[in-house]
């Protein structure tokens, strides 16, 4: 009778196959840091909505809104006819959701991929991202998909609001560093303004 032998350099054959590593171009979630929260909200927002002298009114986007700590900020300096935010992590959709309703704001939450938005063209007059177009899964491919998207949900004549490369490796030294975006290749979208950490483009 016939013994199979296992080589010791092979895993045990009743073992189970290792999963593989994320690609290092797969999205993760940012951990939540209260300190980090708590100056976005208090000090950063202001800042930016007074830089860039932000319109008030209007239909308004936060893509990756993660928690919400942003939106009771846009809607009491913004007061947008509408207030939109989208995340791709269905827990941090409802840890918005429950934030929106502690703060009393009148806001639509979607769980949803920057790279693949389910609103109409035209939709909003602006779109402000705080990171999120540089860490979207899938590289320049998904990061193009992103900004093509924002572009095509912002009517003519919209703003889009993100923040610059220096913002980025300020907030987030290791896990931007070398991430661009792909600007020459998104034409619909003209720098207006900027602001050191973050730039203001316009929908041609």
């Amino acid at each position: 009778m016939t013994q199979l032998l296992e080589s010791p350099l092979s895993p045990p054959r009743h073992d189970k196959p290792r999963p593989r590593p994320a690609p290092r171009e797969e999205y993760r979630s940012f951990g939540n840091m209260e300190s980090r929260n708590g100056l976005q909200e208090r000090v950063e927002i202001p800042l930016l909505l007074r830089a860039l002298r932000l319109p008030r009114g209007g239909r308004v986007l936060e893509v990756g809104c993660g928690r919400g700590i942003a939106l009771p900020v846009l809607s009491e300096r913004l007061a947008p006819a509408e207030l939109v935010g989208v995340d791709i992590d269905p827990s941090l959709i409802k840890a918005a959701r429950l934030r929106a309703e502690r703060t009393h704001i009148n806001a639509t939450l979607h769980v949803a991929d920057v790279r693949e938005l389910p609103f109409a063209d035209g939709e909003f007059d602006l779109v402000i991202d705080f990171g999120t177009c540089y860490h979207v899964s899938g590289g320049e491919k998904g990061q193009l998909s992103a900004l093509r998207e924002i572009g095509r949900v912002l009517r003519v004549g919209g703003l889009f609001v993100h923040e610059t490369r220096v913002a980025q490796l300020l907030a987030h030294p290791i896990r931007s560093f070398g991430r661009r975006l792909p600007w020459k290749r998104v034409s619909t979208l003209e720098t207006e303004r900027g602001a050191v950490l973050w730039i203001a483009r316009r929908r041609r």
